[in-house]
């Protein structure tokens, strides 16, 4: 596309939009008509009626303040208007009274009252009709002609939230997208999974492409506010073209560039304060400690120092001392512009973000430089850059010290210093004052990533381009961990310190030809391509001890305790081709081809071909169509495939744990080669249906079919082979899912009014279909503590995400004893209330999966005043609540404190008693508080996310072409059923070596948490 002329395009673009442009000294002017003037004559853009009122302003967009350049000006039931410079201003002499209605492709029609004074007049985008065009797998497309699944998230829409993570940006905002936000600690990412895990181990991280280079797994340390838009692709027919890297979908993101005419400067700056969410995990102060105490019938067993009714009186909330409001900063400046050849945008960033935990500080540092640059008419160049710097120091607890350390207890003695470890003071002093410790120890983190592109475009001819595409990524992360020789955890080695180095580089490269051919009706596009992707990692680290207090440098000690090195590396090589082929806008085909060559695989199979195949038809152009008030009808269905490789860099070798027996070295084997390991695979069927309805209502229906084979799995060795492990590819899992999106624009084109809203909903059913070899299960066990863990049951037929657990049979009414069940001789479920006897007959209790998910919005615009609210949601699915164990235990743990019962609990007194809770006591030994389904709580629930509301401001004067102030917050609140912190939770580790992540374990995270921003956006 990018090659047709501009009339071709402009012509495409228009097609049955109602509109006419004319190309006159490089300026594109569009009119746009409703239906009610269709068949008024083209507006003369030279005539100017004299009339008694001159009329001047400017038209700016309304989001950005920039100047909208060659948009009309009609005088209403005339055939008299203009259009705006390149400054976006006009001028045009009109009787008084008269109402202009000003439009610009892209933008809602506007009428406004025209005024003798300076007019400002904001157009609001039309993200129907500016959608037309959209970043797909490595070129463009207009949305008409897309036959795959994707959905496009502008930047404006990104940014309604404060954070520096890309990916927390995402949740609620695409159907079929789940996002469990990082903890609430700043910087933290979190996951992002699209349309189901299609593996039952490893990363189910989609893929990113920034400006189209394939970054990794993650969106590193991008700006938020350099994004002009991102693209989600889901199906086959939007990712297969990524091949091996695409099987958990495909994330691009486009950066913001320079345009031509005049330069614009953008500032803006948000500031604000959060505060920890603690949910409805409640902990109890002194006074309800000492009487949850005072219940238990074995008060002989009480052996606390101190215990007595002073008890009642010692409230040290060591939540509230250990947190505060932190302070958030974000500023950004931008400048962007340039002439026909040369287009610039540079833009620089600072984010500050203290910890709601105290003593936790975050600073991010952003650079971005991008230039277009039109050598002649047949070479451009496109160089870009950007830069990143991380700081952080890390002198915070861990966030389970709030809620198991006893409020009868302080960190300080009667003469106001901090006491140290095992504090004879307290009054059960098996735990530690971390504030002791953290008086001197600290985590200090440097990170520096660094990215350079140098791209460029050779025009062939009017419809051959040949583009290469040319990235080097270079990131640097020093870490270091000090240990006072006076803590706790320094004083065993008389101070310890580690220093670490990590640095990865990644190189890219892409040559690829890009045609497109308009021939009479018939429309065809496509790219062939060669792709080279490689990849370093380096780690360097050494720990020390023995030195004085203060000191932080290795040289400064007396002994050298460890030195670990790695290196890893691998490399993929892609020949690629695509095809799109339409006739007439109507019949939509296309097809692609990939063959991926990888050096993580077996020698003999590191090569494997990766294809699809998607059409379309867009029923409403056909001339059978007679239906007014549908605007579109598009059908879409594809099939194909898309790969995956091991997150491992050397699964297919032999492995060797190095060792050494006296001052000789050597070597164990740990894995087995396996020569033939390849590709995991998944196959995807799709099938759409796009639907526009009176220009105000968008429907967009999905469903697909996701079936993953030869699935990459660790298997683990028998022990008497003496090895460890193997990897194989072995079994086989599906993801069956539905997706919505809907949008409304309830008030449209309307005086000083718009309103808009939207939602989207996405549901998934996944199931494990084979294992690996005679394997009847899979026992995966969560790595949620130290006391009790939960474990996952892999198994042909059920959820990945199946919670196998020992089953709570409630509490016994007549003796309030604790409940399970078990499966006896005769396979019958019968209740038992031995808790050792019920835990070797678990079973499949529910599962983590929610039954749908997504989000909804609303934007309302009065004349200068906005309003804005998002909401995200989760139905259905079980949590399982790991705090319970320790902080509902029953007087099991009688060293940390408590949880307050949530509404609806209650606990068993006397028998008859119907509770929720069995009888306490002190060191309670009964089991009621082990592991088991007990423990599964309902994960639904629905969070307003963020709402703003904000004011307009034109200061011409002072060459601001709009200035917006306006205040948002953001998790301003949860409604949930879920006992615990948070039910949106960040993805937790399977015990085995600490690699896999699954979700639904509820730790002691660190809460998301609440901001109070305000914002000043200002154009220039």
């Amino acid at each position: 596309m990018t090659d047709c002329s501009v009339e071709e395009i402009l012509k495409s673009a228009l097609k049955n939009q109602e509109a006419e442009f004319v190309v006159n000294e490089n300026r594109i002017i569009v009119y746009k008509s409703s239906s009610e003037s269709t068949n008024k004559p083209k507006p003369d853009i030279t005539q100017v009626t004299q009339q008694t009122v001159k009329v001047t302003g400017v038209v700016v967009d309304a989001m950005t303040g920039e100047p909208v350049i060659g948009a009309n000006l009609l005088v209403k039931d005339s055939s008299t208007g203009t259009s705006t410079d390149f400054d976006g201003n006009f001028a045009i002499d009109v009787p008084a009274g008269t109402t202009l209605i000003v439009s610009y492709i892209g933008y809602n029609n506007q009428e406004v009252l025209a005024q003798a004074n300076p007019m400002t007049i904001r157009l609001v985008e039309d993200t129907k009709a500016l959608d037309e065009v959209v970043v797909v797998g490595y070129t463009v497309q207009r949305r008409e002609s897309l036959t795959g699944a994707m959905q496009v998230v502008s930047g404006e829409t990104l940014t309604t939230n404060t954070t520096p993570s890309v990916e927390n940006m995402l949740v609620g905002k695409s159907a079929g997208v789940s996002v469990t936000p990082g903890s609430g600690q700043p910087g933290a990412a979190g996951k992002v999974v699209i349309r189901g895990k299609s593996t039952i181990n490893g990363s189910s991280d989609p893929l990113w492409v920034i400006d189209g280079v394939i970054v990794g797994t993650n969106s590193g340390d991008l700006n938020p506010a350099d994004i002009a838009s991102m693209s989600i692709l889901k199906d086959a027919a939007s990712t297969a073209i990524y091949g091996s890297q695409g099987a958990n979908g495909v994330i691009v993101v486009t950066t913001k560039k320079g345009r031509a005419g005049k330069s614009s400067v953008n500032a803006s700056v948000k500031l604000g304060v959060n505060q920890l969410t603690r949910g409805n995990l409640q902990m109890m102060n002194g006074t309800e400690l000492y009487d949850y105490f005072r219940s238990f019938p074995n008060q002989d067993k009480i052996t606390f120092g101190r215990y007595d009714e002073d008890l009642r009186n010692a409230n040290y909330d060591w939540f509230k001392e250990g947190t505060k409001l932190g302070f958030t900063q974000d500023y950004n400046v931008s400048v962007s512009g340039g002439s026909e050849k040369i287009r610039t945008y540079t833009s620089i960033g600072y984010y500050n973000e203290e910890g709601a935990v105290k003593d936790y500080d975050y600073s991010r540092y952003n650079f971005r430089f991008n230039v277009d640059y039109d050598v002649t008419d047949w070479l451009k160049i496109k160089p870009q850059i950007s830069a990143s710097r991380r700081d952080i120091m890390d002198q915070a607890p861990d966030i389970s010290v709030f809620y198991s350390l006893l409020p009868w207890d302080s960190p300080y003695n009667s003469e106001g210093n901090l006491v140290g470890y095992r504090p004879s003071e307290w009054v059960k002093s098996t735990g530690n004052n971390h504030m002791y410790d953290l008086q001197w120890n600290f985590e200090k983190t440097l990170a520096y990533e660094v990215m350079g592109n140098l791209d460029f475009d050779v025009k062939l001819t009017d419809w051959l381009t040949f583009a290469s595409v040319n990235s080097c990524r270079y990131i640097s992360r020093t870490r270091k961990n000090y240990e006072d020789p006076r803590s706790r955890d320094g004083a065993g080695y008389n101070g310890n310190l580690t220093d670490k180095i990590e640095q990865s580089y990644r190189v890219y490269s892409n040559q690829l030809l890009r045609f497109n051919k308009l021939l009479d009706k018939h429309s065809i596009s496509g790219i062939l391509a060669y792709e080279w992707n490689s990849y370093t990692f380096t780690k360097n680290e050494s720990t020390v001890s023995g030195f004085g207090a203060g000191f932080t440098v290795a040289d400064a000690a007396a002994t050298p305790r460890t030195i670990v090195g790695a290196q890893e590396e691998y490399a993929v090589q892609s020949f690629l081709a695509n095809v799109n082929y339409a006739y007439d806008h109507k019949y939509l085909a296309q097809v692609s081809f990939r063959r991926d060559g990888a050096s993580n695989f077996g020698v003999d199979a590191r090569y494997d071909n990766f294809f699809s195949l998607s059409g379309g038809w867009n029923v409403h152009r056909e001339d059978f169509f007679t239906l007014d008030f549908v605007n579109q009808l598009k059908l879409r269905a594809s099939y194909g495939s898309v790969g995956k490789r091991p997150e491992e860099y050397y699964p297919q070798y032999f492995l060797y744990d190095t060792q050494s027996y006296d001052e000789v070295p050597g070597g164990i084997i740990t894995q087995i080669e396996n020569k033939d390991l390849t590709w995991e695979k998944t196959y995807t069927t799709g099938i759409g249906l796009d639907l526009t309805l009176f220009e105000r209502l968008d429907i967009s229906l999905d469903y697909y079919n996701k079936n993953t084979s030869n699935l990459l799995y660790e298997v683990p060795l028998p022990s008497v082979t003496g090895l460890n492990k193997s990897w194989q590819n072995v079994g086989s899992v599906r993801n069956r899912g539905f997706e919505v999106t809907v949008s409304y624009d309830v008030l449209r084109d309307l005086k000083d009014w718009d309103w808009s809203i939207s939602a989207n909903l996405g549901l998934n059913r996944n199931q494990v279909r084979e294992l690996y070899g005679d394997q009847p299960e899979i026992i995966l066990t969560t790595n949620s503590g130290v006391l009790d863990n939960a474990n996952i049951l892999l198994k042909p037929g059920m959820d990945m995400d199946t919670w196998y657990l020992t089953e709570w049979a409630g509490v016994n009414a007549q003796t309030g004893q604790p409940q399970w069940y078990m499966t006896n001789d005769a396979g019958e479920r019968v209740i038992t209330n031995d808790y050792g006897e019920a835990s070797s007959h678990k079973v499949a209790v529910r599962t983590s999966s929610p039954d749908f998910f997504g989000g909804f919005s609303t934007d309302l615009r009065y004349k200068n005043f906005d309003l804005s609210a998002f909401f995200s949601y989760s139905v259905g699915g079980k949590i399982y609540n790991y705090n319970r164990i320790e902080y509902d235990s029953d007087g099991a743990y009688n060293d940390r404190n408590q949880m307050k019962l949530q509404k609806g609990w209650n606990r068993w007194e006397k028998p008859g008693d119907i509770a929720t809770h069995p009888a306490a006591s002190y060191g309670n030994d009964s089991g009621s508080n082990k592991g088991s389904s007990r423990h599964l709580e309902s994960a639904t629930y629905l969070k307003m996310k963020s709402p703003s509301i904000g004011y307009n401001f034109n200061l011409p004067k002072l060459h601001i072409s709009n200035m917006r102030v306006y205040f948002s917050a953001e998790n301003l609140f949860t409604i949930t059923g879920f006992s615990g912190i948070d039910p949106e939770l960040p993805p937790s580790y399977i015990a085995r070596e600490d690699k896999y992540k699954i979700s639904g374990v509820a730790t002691s995270i660190y809460p998301q948490t609440r901001k109070f921003m305000f914002g000043l956006n200002l154009n220039f």
